[in-house]
């Protein structure tokens, strides 16, 4: 349970980090409040994508990543940030990636934020 608790919470930080970046990565709300819920609502929207069609995508997508050597993982993580754009926009959250170009930045700003934290963050059971 811990180590959920610390894999959201370093997504809520990556997806802060991203929108605070990259401008057509948006977040919307009324009140800090509301934007707050609404980043760690999307925080484990984006953490449910990641661990059940995150892996789906790479063993369907296991030659192009031989192929560029692993590159195709940027392709694939902007497809989850994509992925959890759409569902966000279904479950009416207020979070927005504008364009497949926006969706790799962020992927990366968030692949390298979400590595940093959870070397910083504790690992517990």
């Amino acid at each position: 349970m811990m180590n959920f608790l610390v894999k959201t919470i370093a997504n809520a930080g990556a997806l802060a980090v991203a929108i605070w970046l990259i401008q057509d990565i948006t977040l919307t709300g009324d009140t800090a409040g509301q934007k707050t819920l609404t980043l760690i609502l999307v925080a484990l929207l984006f953490g449910l994508v990641n661990f059940f069609v995150k892996p789906i995508a790479k063993l369907l997508t296991f030659p192009l990543f031989i192929l560029t050597l692993g590159l195709f993982t940027l392709v694939i993580n902007a497809l989850m940030l994509m992925l959890t754009s759409w569902l966000a926009d279904k479950l009416d959250l207020g979070f927005h990636v504008e364009g497949f170009w926006t969706a790799v930045l962020g992927g990366l700003v968030i692949s390298i934020v979400s590595w940093a934290l959870n070397i910083v963050l504790p690992e517990r059971d």
